[in-house]
């Protein structure tokens, strides 16, 4: 049986923070709730990020919540995962990214290659198949790898858990992207 958590989700309209919320039985929040046990920031890269979500999560760094950043809206946008990275990174804490966004053909996100073990999983398939990387992929993330790698190994293992890191992982809840990966990590709380 799973244990019952206080997830909290924050964003504005354009971040979709309701969806969110209810993919991951969270609620959606305006102010900085204390007793949760996960802050769940849900970004649109086409939209950035607001000043009163920047606000909450200044205000939730004094409680060392566990936090995570979900890019959701990555179809359909010029902007990206990586796009938004970037600002989130200027505007909250530094952000890790365990795993990088692989589009088709037609620039649609499809997949997603794991840094931690440079596996892809394809979630064109249900359910969605894992499988090696090329050399290409590997070459192509192996600066985005070592950044992450050591990240982690300067905080240790369960440093998210403990609000010591925040992972930024893109979702695409139409397409179940990442939705899978979002669930583990809060599986990782206490």
């Amino acid at each position: 049986m799973n244990p019952i958590r206080r997830i909290h989700i924050y964003g504005h309209g354009s971040a979709q923070p309701q969806a969110v919320a209810d993919l991951f039985g969270g609620s959606v929040s305006n102010t900085a709730e204390p007793l949760s046990d996960l802050a769940i920031f849900a970004i649109n890269p086409a939209a950035g990020i607001d000043q009163a979500t920047i606000e909450l999560w200044q205000a939730l760094s004094d409680f060392q919540l566990p936090r995570l950043v979900v890019v959701n809206e990555l179809e359909g946008s010029d902007s990206d995962f990586d796009d938004a990275v970037l600002i989130a990174n200027r505007v909250f804490d530094s952000l890790v990214t365990p795993y990088l966004v692989l589009h088709s053909e037609a620039g649609d996100p499809i997949a997603l290659i794991d840094l931690a073990t440079l596996k892809i999983i394809d979630y064109n398939t249900t359910p969605p198949t894992v499988q090696e990387s090329d050399d290409e992929h590997k070459t192509l993330v192996a600066d985005f790898r070592a950044e992450y790698l050591e990240a982690v190994e300067d905080v240790g293992e369960s440093a998210f858990a403990a609000g010591l890191l925040f992972p930024a992982i893109p979702i695409s809840i139409t397409k179940g992207i990442g939705v899978d990966i979002v669930t583990r990590y809060i599986e990782q709380l206490p």
